[in-house]
């Protein structure tokens, strides 16, 4: 391998690690906060792959995704067995999945792919049991327990 293979030039732009946002949430209005945030930058027809443990707030930066694109936060609840929410928008509807209890073969049954329109932003919890990347733009989405509150990293996808 020579010295230069494997390093960007100045042209190729960002790396997907430089892209990425990182944030401390010190409580759960915070967490809010940061997916109102995302939902002002988000275009319809994305995807949003939410990842962490339980408890790590994935249900709570829906409610703020959901507040950012004009929804009652009070109305998001967990879709952990509905396995789908639909929240409508004057803009968005906000489709928020929970694939916690679910085979790769359920979800494939779902056809998540029949539920995205180009009015639609879909919210998936537990992302890392899709069996494939979802079709269009994505965002990854990453909350995990530190010191002082929860880490929030945001990247493309």
């Amino acid at each position: 391998m020579s010295k230069d293979e494997g390093r960007r030039t100045k042209d190729e732009g960002p790396t997907r690690d430089e892209r990425a946002e990182a944030l401390v949430a010190a409580s759960e209005a915070d967490t809010a906060a940061a997916g109102r945030a995302l939902a002002a930058r988000t275009a319809s027809g994305s995807t949003i792959l939410l990842y962490g443990d339980l408890g790590a707030g994935k249900t709570t930066f829906v409610r703020g995704l959901a507040e950012g694109f004009g929804i009652d936060p009070a109305e998001v609840s967990s879709p952990t067995f509905t396995i789908v929410q639909e929240y409508r928008g004057p803009q968005v509807t906000l489709q928020h999945v929970d694939l916690y209890r679910l085979t790769p073969r359920e979800i494939t049954d779902l056809a998540l792919e029949d539920l995205m329109t180009p009015t639609t932003v879909m919210a998936i919890e537990w992302a890392e049991r899709l069996p494939e990347a979802p079709a269009g733009p994505a965002i990854e989405v990453r909350l995990e327990h530190v010191e002082g509150g929860r880490r929030i990293l945001v990247s493309p996808s």
